[in-house]
């Protein structure tokens, strides 16, 4: 009987000692000593407010520094990525790609316009910038100076004279022959409400400043500052000396203004700029609200007691533990992979509801983020794989595309075949009649394989130069002559001129290859065995088909004529 009374004592004791309890108790121990040690810890918060003030705007001002180097980052890739373009398309087509492709997820950037080397606007996103001069600017000297990435000091548009920000990337950095310049206008609007968080605080102010001292950007509250320069605004001037002084990029420094405040400023230089961010602390002002919240902290400390005990002791259960696990379980699940879960607000307290809403609006993003990432992904991934002239797959798409069938065939135990092809006396061509008509030859060389690969159910591409490649799925080496045969009568039946030709007109010499993927293979076989039976079909007089004996007997040049 002892035994029993004693298990049962002992569950009463768990119970007087649950959740409720335990909150109790928590809270008498920390209400306790504050009271008996507040006139001390009164001191210590204020210093360590000061100081947390100090370090949470610090930590701001390098995301926010952080946030707008990602800006100048996108301006700078998306330069790059135009002048990419230009140096290899053309002013046409680059003007068309360009319209095109100017991203609406980047809202910062007003425009982007192809500039001549006397500083004429060729073409823009905004047609009513084209035919404009801004050889003038500073930044667009510099730009063609330099070779390289160039971001400007503060300036008016010409077209609408609003203030903006401009960044330029001259093509030579990527094609020493070009000489043309890519510009594009930044909103400022975008950079002041990267800095928000920085702003509607008393005591607090925050300024983004160009290299020649003209403020950039300020949050919502402190806009008119905006287009200032330092000079008209002698305690910002003051501040901001500090930090322009400075040899660091970033860095925290704390001194007395010259009306007597104490201030700390923390700075952070933009990356890629010659801009710093630069939030300034008047510690007095900081600490007068401090002082007012202990001195409310200190009439709501009973209530909040009071308050306390009864939460514990009546809702713990429901109000905090309850609320907590399903929060908890939902984003266990988004952590896992479910991106469908979100947190029911119709089964929590009010209190949780901020929390929900933004855990529902963080799970929201992430997930449409990670859209938008696979989709961008994807289409750079195709972009990286296109031959700008021929239309075909590069090199990089062939090989992808060769890795994919190599394996498919292993699996699948099917034949594989590759198609070598080249252009007879290009070079020849290109001196005669010059690089543009080279260019345009390979274009419709690019067009009539594309056909013949649709008709044959290949994939083709261009392997480098004057060299294009057919690869054949499912294909053996009699069914891959009878192709190659037909690549080469397509070519010679398109009749383009070739006066330094023996046919005189453009012909192809192919190199055929088929095999049976095994392990003891890899795919940079089959490109050998097509490119030996391609270089045996210029030795044997070029406008000719020839095929590899990749695995079977051959004769002594290890070659066979195709019929």
């Amino acid at each position: 009987m002892s035994g029993v009374t004693f298990n049962r004592n002992r569950l009463k004791l768990k119970k007087l000692l649950g959740i409720r309890a335990r909150l109790a108790m928590l809270a008498v121990l920390l209400v306790a000593p504050l009271m008996l040690d507040r006139v001390r810890s009164l001191e210590d918060a204020r210093a360590k407010q000061i100081a947390h003030a100090a370090e949470e705007y610090a930590t701001i001002t390098q995301h926010s520094a952080e946030t707008q180097r990602e800006v100048i980052s996108s301006v700078e890739t998306m330069l790059k990525s135009a002048a990419y373009i230009r140096a290899s398309s053309g002013v046409a087509r680059s003007c068309e790609i360009l319209r095109a492709s100017l991203p609406t997820n980047l809202p910062w950037i007003r425009s982007i316009m192809l500039v001549s080397k006397d500083g004429v606007v060729q073409c823009s996103t905004l047609n009513i910038q084209v035919g404009l001069t801004i050889g003038d600017r500073d930044y667009f000297r510099k730009a063609q100076q330099t070779r390289d990435f160039v971001f400007s000091d503060y300036l008016f548009g010409k077209t609408n004279n609003r203030p903006i920000m401009m960044a330029a990337y001259p093509v030579a950095a990527i094609n020493p022959e070009e000489d043309a310049v890519v510009v594009a206008g930044m909103n400022l609007d975008w950079l002041s409400r990267i800095m928000a968080k920085l702003g509607g605080r008393p005591g607090i102010s925050s300024v983004l400043i160009d290299s020649t001292g003209v403020v950039l950007a300020a949050p919502p509250d402190q806009a008119s500052m905006i287009g200032q320069p330092l000079d008209n605004l002698p305690m910002l001037s003051a501040i901001s000396y500090k930090a322009l002084s400075s040899n660091s990029d970033t860095g925290s420094i704390s001194f007395s203004a010259s009306d007597g405040s104490r201030r700390a400023i923390s700075f952070a230089r933009i990356p890629g700029t010659q801009s710093r961010l630069i939030v300034s602390i008047d510690e007095a002002a900081v600490t007068e609200a401090i002082n007012r919240e202990i001195r409310t902290a200190y009439l709501q400390l009973g209530f909040v007691c009071l308050f306390v005990l009864l939460g514990a002791l009546i809702g713990a259960e429901k109000l905090i533990i309850k609320p907590i696990e399903l929060m908890t379980g939902m984003a266990k699940r988004f952590g896992e992979g479910d991106a469908s879960a979100r947190v029911s607000r119709s089964r929590l307290p009010a209190e949780f509801m901020p929390l929900a809403r933004a855990f529902n609006a963080m799970a929201a993003q992430l997930s449409q983020r990670e859209r938008e990432l696979v989709a961008t992904n994807d289409r750079l991934t195709v972009m990286a794989s296109i031959d700008m002239l021929s239309g075909l797959a590069n090199r990089r798409g062939f090989q992808s595309r060769l890795d994919f069938e190599w394996l498919k065939a292993q699996q699948n135990n099917t034949e594989l075949a590759l198609l070598m092809i080249d252009v007879d006396h290009f070079k020849l061509y290109n001196d005669t009649y010059g690089h543009p008509e080279g260019d345009a030859c390979l274009t419709r060389l690019g067009e009539a394989l594309a056909d013949l690969a649709a008709g044959t159910m290949g994939f083709a591409g261009r392997y480098g130069g004057e060299e294009f490649c057919l690869l054949l799925p499912n294909t053996g080496s009699i069914r891959a002559l009878e192709i190659g045969e037909a690549v080469r009568a397509a070519i010679q039946d398109l009749g383009m001129p070739h006066v330094t030709s023996s046919h005189h007109t453009v012909t192809v010499s192919v190199g055929v290859a088929a095999t049976l993927p095994n392990a003891a293979q890899s795919p940079g076989d089959l490109i050998e065995a097509a490119d030996a039976a391609l270089y045996a079909a210029k030795h044997r007089g070029r406008n000719t088909v020839v095929e590899h004996g990749f695995a079977r007997p051959v004769d002594e040049t290890g070659v066979a004529l195709a019929g």
